[in-house]
């Protein structure tokens, strides 16, 4: 809900920040000013004007009584706040990035400009030498101060005297970082992924890695000790909770997740259970909140490097199962679908695929958790999870399209053929004693769906969704998402994951009814 909206600058808000009390704001612009404003009323209550160039950074002192702020004009500006007037005005070498005083001391400010940091007492001398920084940020007790150099991080006590924890990111790229409000933990933002580690004792260790965002991520700011916001140049704000790998009775693997986020081969959507499982080439398995969009949680499987994955969550039990084909031979190839049982962290069983049928190109779990589909050139076949065993097999006559939104639904497979796209076939292969029973078309209770526009059909047409049935597209996209590795649809929610690691959620029933 928005609650009010604050319009005075001419450009773009690059730097806000509160008063200690949370009565004022101050914010920095891009139009060469900085404002207070009175948060009772929305209204400005000064203007500083004094800056030749953007205003990167604001600060307020721990009194409430003078506004430091960095800019493009390579000064720090020193502003008395009752008479708004600039009483000193700092130079420096190259443009000043972050300005912030400490604390819990009025008199001392730390700057940050070239990738270095200072730190000044407000008689505007250089008390300490410089750092090497890219990024500087105190916790909220005032005690503490991270700073960031190019892959490394370090956290140091406000007086300079200790070192409290030191670590190192994967890569020289860190945009971003904070402290959680217990002093426990330090977010960093590097790129687009947020690493979460505990310094809590002298080898910090890394409890968590977040991966979502598309764009480098601009803002982090914990809401709780174990909730984290951030907002990225992807124009979107994720909400992240820390520490809660909570699908009971499902056991996470203690390893990190990886930093970057593999391609996804399959997804699995279980609106009924509330969530989304992507299967990545890496052999992670990521369990998404379809309300909510946020992961749940993570774990690492033995099927990496395997394009033919799924996994299925049923009666608490996440089961994955994976194909793989390996040369034994010069003529000789054994292929093999293995199944995973995370419960217990172990391999179940390994299934050997008879030869004869091909190449599989799509496998699946059914919906009731009771087989594994396989899906050939031109045949179906089914086996037993439990037993391992053959339990069904359909010649469809003709090559199958996989149609990303023609999956399973329980002991029912849906698919429609190369020759001719239009046409849906389907078989219930859950009818005991028999062989699978072939579905009509009036049997798939919900409209088609398919993604259209961008490189797959021409240039000029901005991606999206379409119903076919209507022709209408109920969905536009980012051009990023035009065309996923795998989607599912149950008539209202979709969810489709991409080879960049992305997960689109959509809940669009209300759109198509």
């Amino acid at each position: 809900m928005q609650v009010a909206i604050l319009s005075g600058h001419d450009g773009y808000v690059l730097s806000l920040v509160f008063s200690p009390e949370g009565t004022s704001l101050v914010s920095g612009s891009k139009d060469r000013t900085i404002k207070l404003w009175d948060m009772q009323t929305g209204g400005v209550v000064k203007t500083f004007k004094g800056h030749t160039d953007e205003v990167y950074s604001v600060s307020i002192s721990a009194d409430c009584t003078t506004i430091a702020s960095g800019s493009g004009d390579k000064t720090i500006h020193l502003w008395n706040i009752q008479t708004g007037e600039c009483y000193h005005i700092i130079k420096q070498e190259e443009e000043v990035d972050y300005v912030c005083f400490f604390p819990l001391d009025p008199r001392s400010l730390l700057s940050v400009s070239d990738g270095k940091f200072w730190k000044w007492n407000i008689g505007v001398q250089q008390t300490t030498p410089m750092h090497a920084s890219s990024y500087i940020a105190f916790s909220m007790d005032g005690t503490k101060f991270v700073m960031c150099n190019k892959s490394t991080v370090e956290v140091q006590s406000s007086d300079f005297k200790q070192t409290v924890a030191r670590f190192h990111m994967p890569n020289n790229y860190i945009t971003y970082c904070c402290f959680s409000p217990d002093n426990k933990v330090v977010a960093v933002a590097a790129l687009g992924i947020i690493c979460i580690w505990d310094i809590t004792s002298s080898d910090p260790y890394l409890l968590e890695t977040f991966t979502g965002h598309a764009e480098i991520i601009i803002s982090l700011v914990f809401s709780s000790p174990t909730s984290l916001i951030s907002a990225s140049l992807d124009k979107s704000v994720k909400f992240w909770q820390i520490g809660t790998s909570s699908i009971n009775p499902v056991l996470v693997d203690p390893k990190p997740t990886p930093l970057t986020s593999a391609p996804i081969k399959s997804i699995a959507l279980q609106a009924k259970d509330g969530i989304a499982i992507s299967n990545h080439l890496d052999g992670v398995v990521r369990i998404w909140d379809i309300t909510t969009g946020l992961c749940k949680a993570s774990f690492q499987t033995p099927a990496k490097d395997s394009d033919q994955i799924d996994t299925q969550l049923t009666d608490g039990r996440l089961t994955t199962v994976w194909y793989t084909e390996e040369q034994i031979s010069i003529w000789d190839t054994e292929e093999k679908i293995s199944i995973w049982d995370t419960e217990e962290g172990k391999l179940l069983r390994v299934v050997a695929v008879l030869e004869g049928y091909g190449y599989v190109h799509d496998l699946r779990i059914s919906g009731d958790g009771s087989k594994i589909f396989c899906l050939y050139k031109d045949s179906i076949k089914a086996w037993s999870i439990w037993s391992g065993e053959v339990v069904g097999k359909v010649m469809t006559g003709s090559d199958l399209l996989i149609d990303p939104f023609l999956t399973i639904n329980g002991p029912r497979v849906w698919v429609s053929l190369s020759l001719d796209p239009g046409s849906i076939m389907g078989w219930d292969f859950g009818i005991l004693g028999s062989s699978p029973v072939e579905l009509s078309y009036t049997s798939w209770d919900r409209p088609c769906l398919d993604f259209v526009g961008g490189i797959r059909v021409q240039r000029s047409l901005l991606p999206g969704i379409q119903d076919t049935a209507s022709g209408k597209v109920v969905f536009q996209l980012p051009m990023r998402l035009e065309r996923p590795s795998d989607a599912q649809w149950d008539g209202q929610y979709l969810v489709a994951g991409y080879d960049s690691g992305d997960m689109l959620i959509l809940e669009c029933n209300r759109v198509l009814h």
